[in-house]
């Protein structure tokens, strides 16, 4: 068990962001959810950090949510804004995070793994939406029917039950489902795959999925020109070809 309830670390160029605090199902105290700002923040602002990994440790519980007992002695409301961070809504980045469920994402935990652009899920791994249980809200969810069928989403805010990975991978809730004792390097490997990537067209990528989610068709072609034009007139779009044509790897400058 480390001193610190989330640990971050910086390795060619991919940040992983470790929930540490499995003793209690790396549930979501103050502590926990401050060091997971922390960590996001330094990613959003450390420029070397091309993509992150959002994943916790132990073999049975990715995050069980917020911590109830804690709860109970706050006497919490309506959560504030700034209760964890929520990537595309209190926090913005542009580089894409990497969720890497190691088994339980419930309530918090669901919401955690929902906010990443991609995720990979353990074959142990389990995700619900279990507010209803407890008379709590989701607000966090509002995304959800544009990530998977609304009837689905439904069920799962309806009935707070759970649903495994498969199921998840089945409705696009999740990308790939992997063995829990390959999930680490799995991630990697996706996380790597892009960090390889020019970082303006990957970072581009992300916009205009977003973008268009939240456009009619027709206005979506426009944003999603306005988007790339910078990628297109960059350095690094020269980078490309030159470097296809001089049969080397290219080498991104992010400009």
């Amino acid at each position: 068990m480390s001193d610190q309830p989330v640990r971050y670390e910086l390795r060619d160029h991919i940040s992983t962001i470790t929930i540490d605090r499995p003793e209690a199902r790396n549930a979501l105290n103050r502590a926990v959810r401050e060091g997971l700002w922390a960590a996001f923040r330094r990613f959003v602002g450390d420029d070397d950090a091309l993509v992150a990994i959002l994943t916790a440790t132990g073999d049975k519980v990715f995050c069980a949510g917020a911590d109830l007992k804690e709860m109970s002695v706050t006497g919490l409301q309506v959560p504030p804004l700034d209760f964890v961070p929520q990537l595309g809504r209190n926090l913005m980045t542009d580089k894409p995070v990497i969720a890497a469920v190691n088994g339980l994402a419930y309530a918090g935990g669901f919401a955690l793994a929902q906010m990443c652009d991609l995720c990979i899920a353990a074959e142990t791994a389990k995700f619900a939406i279990t507010e209803a249980k407890w008379s709590r809200g989701a607000p966090w969810a509002a995304p959800l029917p544009w990530m998977i069928p609304p009837r689905v989403a439904l069920e799962l805010l309806l009935t707070a039950e759970p649903i495994d990975a498969h199921r998840a991978r089945e409705i696009g809730l999740v990308n790939r489902v992997v063995p829990l004792d390959h999930l680490q390097e799995e991630a990697r490997a996706l996380a790597m795959r892009i960090a390889q990537n020019a970082p303006l067209s990957v970072r581009a990528g992300k916009r205009m999925v977003y973008a268009a989610a939240e456009r009619l068709r027709s206005e979506s072609f426009d944003e999603a020109e306005r988007i790339f034009e910078p990628v297109y007139k960059s350095e690094d779009a020269q980078e490309g070809p030159r470097a296809f044509l001089e049969k080397r790897a290219p080498v991104w400058r992010k400009r």
